[in-house]
């Protein structure tokens, strides 16, 4: 299936790594001219350069902090004033802490309101304005399963992302008649580092081993395993995608089948 985004412009945060460079992995592959942005500068390069040469795709990089609201414009604008234009965004951020209610500070909350919430409010902000003149966009928002299904020991991801489900529906209204579609990818428990901390910090509450709680994961899908970062690229991409259309405001779960809600 031709996906219809060759020589889009393609922005993906957070993705020097994980599901945000398995995303650019898959933009790239179906012809995409990549914009990458993360906080640590030489995983970063190294990141764009592997894209250039394996993929063969044109690679603009960036170092900044996503909670940082003017350096995302900065790098918006960079990315347009780089390629004239920009058709994808894919926001995406790491996770905050895994910890308890009783055991997390004010801090923490606003922290994870500023990671988790607010760098897709300043991504948006910036990038919406920018589809606009084309009429054709696609912004993608990468929440977690925790917004369907809260997890035990992540209360700041529990509720800071869940109101990433309001912001993807209200954009969703605003945007729609400019053809842009804003919709919401939320990952269940898939094999990155993040999930590899998660594992250490669930063992050390649980006085268990990590593989233990890998294994308790992986029992809870329907699958009966763990995700590979690729198997959620491949629907990211397709939300980006011409193929989506007709698909905007929504929350897809990518999670073998471990929330059982409606």
């Amino acid at each position: 299936m031709d996906l219809g985004i060759k020589n889009r412009v393609a922005l993906v945060a957070a993705a020097s790594t994980g599901l945000g460079r398995a995303v650019a992995e898959g933009l790239a592959a179906e012809g995409a001219r990549l914009a990458i942005c993360a906080r640590n500068a030489e995983r970063l390069e190294q990141t764009a350069s592997e894209l250039a040469q394996t993929r063969g795709a044109k690679v603009f990089a960036r170092a900044l902090d996503v909670t940082d609201s003017a350096a995302v414009e900065r790098f918006v604008a960079a990315v347009v004033a780089e390629y004239g234009e920009l058709d994808i965004c894919v926001s995406n951020a790491g996770g905050p802490p895994a910890r308890p209610f009783a055991q997390t500070s004010m801090r923490d909350w606003r922290d994870a309101a500023e990671l988790n919430l607010l760098a897709h409010v300043a991504f948006a902000r910036a990038a919406l304005p920018a589809m606009q003149p084309r009429q054709w966009g696609r912004f993608l928002m990468v929440s977690s399963v925790s917004v369907r299904q809260p997890i035990d020991g992540l209360v700041l991801s529990n509720v800071i992302r869940a109101g990433v489900l309001g912001l993807t529906r209200s954009l969703a209204n605003e945007y729609g008649r400019d053809n842009i579609l804003v919709n919401n990818i939320a990952p269940g428990y898939t094999l990155t580092q993040r999930l590899r901390e998660l594992a250490q910090a669930r063992a050390r509450a649980a006085g268990c081993l990590p593989e233990q709680a890998e294994m308790e994961w992986s029992r809870a899908t329907a699958l009966g395993r763990l995700a590979d970062p690729k198997e959620f690229a491949d629907a990211a991409v397709f939300l980006c995608s011409e193929r989506a259309s007709y698909i905007t405001g929504q929350t897809l779960v990518v999670d073998g089948g471990f929330y059982k809600g409606l």
